[in-house]
């Protein structure tokens, strides 16, 4: 008799999972996939909003594991080389001759470029920070001398890293920490950097540094470079779904139905039932408040981790409880803004319509806003706006709590601030350039690295005596995973479930080893 496979979460660690287990072994296996929303996707679905479509927190599809990357093409082609009039080379970079038409065809990735700043004191700053003219000119003299002793004396004295702060600091001095790095990450995560672990930092952006930069710069000059081995934070290019992150997850989902896979939203785990060693079956609650038991013979958590053991209920050990509820995260909030221009310039030489910035993202380091981040819709995928020869669609980020005074604004009051805020900082001139506005709220979005997290590791070996549940993707791991990372998770734990491997250390290792991949 075929086992029955209850994956709970409709997210890339959920669907990659439900995908391969159907099409490795479809006869060993029936597949139900158990989704709280009525969405599918998690935090890397698109929302659309009238005509224009938004990217939830902002995804580049890059990978150091080439079978995430290969797993990608399968799903979607990379784009061909159809010939552009000049006007339109901005928009989808031709790659590989013979490949799919993006302005003809739907199914298809493009090929963008990466550029990503930081906006300081109305000046913009490359992110990472590099070396070149711009940035001393930017930051003048006086305090480039300052940032330049304060480097040298980070490499000569290393502080002991036990916290964020001193990560950062060890890497490119207090100067540019203060810069670029200690009001965003408050603005983040809601504490100072003193006071969040470390391994935030090491699982992030690990070999980034001041000479990790000055490597890539004269790596750069070499011929034939591999830039397989660059730091990931400093790659240049990335592929992206014509519609979005969303538009992958959306097609996995209707490849996994069409291979016999159930997929049930609006389902959402509010219990977890165990017996002797082993999960046996979870209670799933509809939204017109009905309750059901679903029994299964295996168990891929994708749900965050402190609602998990929370369903468990007193199976639980207290201080099992007791450390997966203090388990922090960090909500977010996206404000939609569709606006006719922007009141930044153009200075660099990537060429644009409407010569707006080239930017992905644009990290907002100024400390007066409450703002974090500004997406800019337009070159993430030029199929995300409606009107993109004439109209500019952004995504202003901002970091909060659920039910914090910002979370509960009304969305006209939320819209209005941010509308507000980017007055202040010059990024617009008026309210009335806002022609259109849209709001949207993420809970759980980002696994945070305080308060019982140091003690995570006795909630892992708890779990890991339940021999049929396999904890995969961000929530799941109360890790800060990209897309890949949580497809990898769920690479591993189905390759466990296939082989009969029973440890899980594969599953959990994901993302803890040198090699970094990325999306986002």
């Amino acid at each position: 008799m075929k086992k029955k496979v209850v994956i709970i979460g409709a997210g890339p660690a959920g669907l990659t999972a439900a995908y391969e287990l159907r099409k490795r072994a479809p006869k060993e296996y029936e597949v139900l996939v158990l989704e709280e929303s009525g969405e599918i996707g998690g935090i890397s679905r698109t929302v659309r909003y009238k005509k224009n479509r938004m990217d939830i927190g902002g995804h580049r599809f890059f990978s150091k594991d080439q079978r995430v990357m290969d797993w990608w093409k399968n799903r979607m082609p990379m784009q061909g080389a159809p010939s552009y009039d000049d006007k339109k080379l901005h928009r989808v970079k031709p790659l590989e001759k013979g490949g799919p038409d993006p302005e003809k065809e739907d199914r298809v990735m493009l090929v963008r470029q990466r550029v990503s700043r930081i906006y300081y004191k109305k000046k913009f700053f490359d992110y990472p920070v590099s070396m070149k003219p711009q940035t001393f000119i930017n930051m003048g003299l006086t305090q480039t001398i300052k940032a330049g002793c304060s480097y040298l004396l980070s490499c000569v004295h290393k502080r002991k890293e036990d916290s964020l702060e001193n990560f950062y600091v060890n890497r490119f001095g207090k100067v540019l920490y203060g810069m670029f790095f200690e009001g965003y990450t408050e603005k983040l995560w809601g504490r100072h950097p003193r006071e969040i672990d470390p391994s935030w930092g090491a699982q992030r952006v690990k070999g980034l540094s001041i000479f990790a930069i000055v490597k890539d710069m004269f790596s750069k000059l070499a011929p034939g470079r591999d830039r397989r081995n660059v730091e990931t934070s400093l790659i240049e290019e990335f592929i992206y779904p014509k519609y979005g992150p969303g538009q992958l997850w959306e097609i996995t989902a209707q490849e996994i139905e069409a291979m016999g896979g159930e997929i049930r939203k609006n389902s959402k785990v509010t219990g977890i039932r165990t017996r002797e060693g082993a999960v046996t079956a979870v209670q799933v609650q509809s939204v017109d408040g009905s309750v059901e038991e679903v029994e299964g013979d295996l168990f891929l958590s994708s749900m965050p981790l402190k609602d998990l053991v929370e369903g468990m209920g007193d199976s639980a050990p207290e201080k099992i409880r007791t450390i997966a509820s203090g388990l922090p995260y960090r909500d977010f909030v996206t404000v939609g803004l569709l606006v006719d221009r922007l009141n930044m310039k153009n200075l660099t030489k990537i060429r644009t319509l409407n010569d707006i910035v080239p930017d992905c993202w644009i990290y907002v380091q100024d400390t007066g806003v409450k703002l974090g981040r500004i997406q800019i819709f337009n070159n993430w995928s030029p199929y995300l706006v409606e009107d993109v020869d004439s109209k500019v669609w952004i995504g202003l980020e901002y970091f909060c709590n659920e039910n914090d005074s910002f979370w509960n604004l009304s969305d006209s009051k939320c819209i209005r601030l941010a509308t507000e805020e980017l007055i202040k900082m010059g990024v617009i001139n008026r309210k009335e350039d806002v022609l259109d506005a849209h709001r949207e709220k993420v809970k759980k979005a980002y696994p945070a690295y305080f308060d019982t997290y140091s003690e995570i590791d006795q909630v892992i070996d708890y779990l890991n005596q339940y021999e049929n549940l396999y904890c995969v993707g961000r929530n799941g791991q109360h890790r800060y995973n990209n897309m890949d990372h949580s497809m990898a998770t769920a690479f591993e734990a189905v390759d466990n479930i296939l082989t009969g491997k029973t440890g899980k250390e594969n599953v959990w290792n994901v993302n803890t080893e040198k090699e970094y991949h990325e999306t986002k």
